[in-house]
């Protein structure tokens, strides 16, 4: 069935996925089979062609665009926002530590990652590397290993007999750090160059995390539900890319940008607080073969931005902490999230535009508020609205488990939410 199919999909996305370096890879392969054709940041620019498809790639983010038949001043931009990076253990720059005979890693917590569920998991390392290049610069190389060499062991109930009573409760500098191996070694530097084929000083430097090695899984009894890990929020960056892949040529241009460290703040070179997507859109106004006056501002005035993130499906164990009328149900499609305080982008012409879309479809929609008496998590869409003025409204697909070494969505959703999020670039 074709739900299944969708999800199968996405499982593989997210499986080739480890790291965000390896979610632009990924998709950039789909870009460049779609026709897409990547651009150098440095290149003097050259004309962007009306219906054709460009990307590029800085890091752990990616930016695609179609050009629209129209120029941006006149027709302005269709834009899907998302995120390739999710909580998690990523490794220190002096990482090397042990104690009482065991080889250990340095690391420390990326994001608001839920720390017991990383417990007694097989973890491989995935990452980037800086590595000394030929002319003596530093040349970035995306490495995954997908060996069990880490774990974070848990210690055993005799010694801990208020576990099941006050739960796994994790101090992130003494309990953190997995256990490699056993006795003396050079060192974990010196690992990674036997293991990268160089000379150790040859290794500069890294961004490197864990990943489970669980691959993921379609399950439930009828495979409603994807186990899979880092879900939130891969799904969305795949939803997005697939939305653009399969959209029909318009008058605006579509965008598609994949920010990284959202889950930290966004204020990097590569967030959604730093300069990539105004210099995409810049160069989409400069660069257009179709000219017409105006620039950026009037582009923005003209233009769409649908910042998609995951959402928080109800949970049955604890609807209770759902505020009521507010409960997305996993199968019942693409959620509009909307918060008083601006957590959430969303205004009444962004729901508007998102909901017609969805209508458009024939895709069924739902809402989500958080309750009034607990903090609100936040997205891209608030960063990326107040930078650029540009109209925005802030979506998701439902799911459980969110920040979880492995999370649950449902299959049902994979191809809606693609579905509706072709259709605001089409719009």
């Amino acid at each position: 069935m074709k739900t299944r199919a969708d999800a199968a999909g996405l499982a593989a996305f997210v499986a080739a996925s480890p790291s965000p370096f390896h979610a632009v890879e990924t998709a950039a392969a789909l870009l460049r089979r779609a026709g897409f054709e990547e651009l150098d940041e440095a290149a003097p620019p050259r004309p962007l062609l009306p219906g054709r498809g460009y990307f590029l790639r800085r890091g752990g983010a990616l930016a695609a665009l179609r050009a629209g038949s129209a120029a941006p001043a006149e027709a302005g931009f269709r834009i899907l926002g998302a995120h390739t990076d999710s909580p998690g253990l990523r490794v220190k720059p002096r990482p090397d530590a042990g104690a009482e005979g065991y080889r250990q890693l340095a690391v420390e917590p990326y994001g608001g990652l839920i720390l017991a569920t990383w417990a007694d998991r097989d973890l491989g390392l995935s990452g980037a590397v800086a590595l000394r290049g030929e002319d003596g610069d530093p040349v970035l190389r995306t490495w995954r290993h997908d060996e069990p060499v880490a774990r974070v062991p848990t210690v055993a109930i005799h010694l801990d007999r208020k576990v099941n009573e006050q739960g796994l409760k994790l101090d992130r500098q003494r309990n953190l750090p997995p256990i490699l191996g056993l006795g003396d070694w050079d060192g974990f530097s010196a690992w990674l160059a036997g293991e990268l084929g160089v000379e150790a000083d040859d290794v500069l430097g890294w961004e490197l995390g864990l990943h489970d090695l669980a691959p993921p899984a379609v399950g439930g009894l009828d495979g409603e539900f994807l186990f899979a890990p880092r879900l939130d929020n891969l799904a969305s960056c795949y939803a997005a890319v697939v939305a653009l892949v399969e959209a029909a040529p318009a008058a605006a241009t579509q965008v598609v940008v994949l920010f990284d460290h959202e889950e930290v703040g966004s204020r990097s070179r590569r967030g959604a607080a730093g300069p990539v997507l105004r210099q995409v859109l810049a160069r989409a106004v400069r660069d257009h073969a179709l000219d017409a006056p105006g620039g950026l501002d009037r582009a923005a005035a003209r233009s769409w931005l649908v910042s998609a993130d995951m959402v928080h499906a109800v949970h049955p164990n604890y609807a209770d902490l759902h505020e009521p009328g507010h409960k997305p149900v996993l199968g019942g499609g693409p959620v509009v999230k909307t918060h008083a305080e601006l957590r959430y982008a969303t205004d009444a012409e962004g729901a508007a535009f998102f909901r017609l879309a969805c209508a458009e479809e024939g895709v069924p929609c739902q809402d989500y508020a958080h309750r009034s008496d607990l903090p609100c998590g936040s997205t891209i869409g608030p960063i990326a609205s107040a930078e650029l003025g540009i109209r925005t409204v802030d979506v998701g697909a439902p799911m459980l488990s969110m920040h979880s070494v492995r999370e649950l969505a449902g299959t049902a959703d994979v191809p809606l939410y693609a579905r509706a999020l072709r259709r605001c670039l089409e719009r």
